[in-house]
């Protein structure tokens, strides 16, 4: 350790455990064959792996914060506000705060990057 800038120790950093590393079952109502892993949670972001298999879905519901969804592989589907598109391996999409969303799969399996903007409140 050592002096920082205006006086502030500096420590050294260390590796954390992730809050929850292994697969689980997504546990909210009204979705089925989605699992997940917590990566990071901390006050103002969240970060998940989703997990989806083919005929998988995550019910619509809306947030309190905006939220956004990066496809790493597979292909599935997302609704809006009633507005459904595609979304594929390297493509992201953005669900403003308070707006209804949906994520699901039809024949083809999907994994995703969840990133949860707590302390945002773009898109009120």
């Amino acid at each position: 350790m050592g002096a920082g800038y205006a006086g502030v120790v500096e420590q050294t950093p260390q590796a954390q455990p992730v809050p929850r590393p292994e697969w689980f079952a997504l546990p909210r109502p009204g979705s089925h064959g989605v699992e997940g892993k917590v990566l990071l949670d901390s006050a103002n972001l969240v970060l998940a792996l989703l997990r989806f298999g083919p005929q998988s879905t995550i019910d619509e519901h809306p947030a309190p914060f905006p939220i956004d969804v990066i496809c790493l592989e597979g292909a599935g589907l997302f609704s809006v506000g009633g507005q459904a598109g595609r979304l594929r391996a390297s493509e992201r999409v953005q669900w403003p705060a308070h707006r209804a969303h949906r994520l699901w799969t039809e024949d083809v399996p999907m994994v995703t990057l969840m990133v949860e903007h707590r302390g945002a409140s773009r898109g009120a």
